[in-house]
């Protein structure tokens, strides 16, 4: 009786078994790992590859949104014929000071054969000392039933942001040598007249640059300033001797009135800033920051009349 017992009970532990099985085997093809499937009681185990799976591709890119916050996207293309599933990212460049990762750190991206999926990284400060050049890889890390293996793959910077990042982040660094630049306030208008946005510019006493001026925005103009000129000065000369803060107030008036360019703001509150250092020109670009924009697309709404 126990032995008759014993080969049912067997039985049916055989065949719950054979779904998880095969599932697991599927995951070991996709990620390329080798061996046999582990036992029930085993620990998962995976080897690490050191490429994709054939037909699966990523690469770098930074769409509007992802300015300000100064994050990019990873995209995975899986031209494979099995579904993957992507837990942790790294981007790693020599021109930035440390890897890139996820947002959301713990998030999974499974991606369906055929199908692709952009992840969300947020960029290191620049490494300035890295001249400008270089390549980006990804490591993703290849997640299965039976485990998990890290895959290392050539990340193609597909729009070119990297290298003019590098470049301007570069040349703030420098020019925060002399002296630091901050939109530090704003006070909104009536329609019809200008609005004033502050900006601050505090020299450190040990460096010498000149702030030329900034550029209009595609949401932003400057009150009283030609459509011709691409630039309204301040020209402040920042030498070593200094130490106090200039306070320049800036007059702004919408560049456009559509109510689209508001609610599809990217990059309206992000101005671009001339400055020169050493005799050579040169510009780089600095956001209001998140409070102010706040303030400023809600100036804009009701001076414009399409608020509420």
């Amino acid at each position: 009786m126990r032995t008759s017992l014993d080969h049912r009970s067997r039985a049916q532990e055989s065949s719950r078994a054979r779904p998880g099985i095969a599932a697991a085997a599927a995951i070991a093809v996709t990620l390329g790992l080798v061996g046999c499937a582990p036992s029930p009681s085993a620990a998962p185990t995976a080897t690490p590859v050191p490429t994709l799976p054939s037909g699966v591709t990523v690469e770098l890119a930074q769409l509007r949104a992802d300015v300000a916050p100064r994050q990019a996207q990873l995209r995975v293309v899986n031209g494979s014929d099995a579904a993957i599933t992507v837990g942790e990212v790294r981007v790693e460049d020599p021109r930035l000071d440390g890897p890139a990762t996820r947002v959301v750190p713990d998030r999974v991206s499974t991606i369906p054969a055929g199908g692709s999926v952009d992840i969300r990284v947020q960029l290191p400060p620049v490494a300035c000392s890295t001249p400008d050049g270089g390549d980006s890889e990804a490591v993703l890390e290849l997640v299965g039933e039976s485990g998990s293996a890290e895959v290392t793959a050539s990340a193609p910077d597909a729009l070119g942001f990297l290298a003019p990042l590098h470049a301007r982040e570069c040349l703030q660094e420098r020019m925060a040598d002399a002296a630091t630049l901050a939109f530090t306030g704003f006070r909104p208008s009536a329609p019809g007249e200008p609005a004033t946005l502050e900006l601050t510019v505090t020299p450190t006493g040990a460096g010498a640059g000149t702030v030329v001026g900034l550029e209009r925005t595609n949401l932003l103009d400057f009150a009283g300033t030609p459509a011709e000129d691409e630039v309204f000065h301040v020209d402040i000369d920042v030498s070593a001797a200094q130490a106090a803060p200039v306070v320049v107030e800036i007059p702004l008036v919408p560049f456009r009135c559509d109510p689209h360019a508001v609610q599809e703001d990217k990059r309206g509150t992000i101005f671009d800033v001339r400055i020169e250092l050493d005799g050579e020109p040169g510009e780089f670009e600095l956001f209001v920051g998140d409070e102010l924009r706040g303030h400023i697309l809600t100036w804009v709404a009701g001076w414009c009349g399409f608020a509420g």
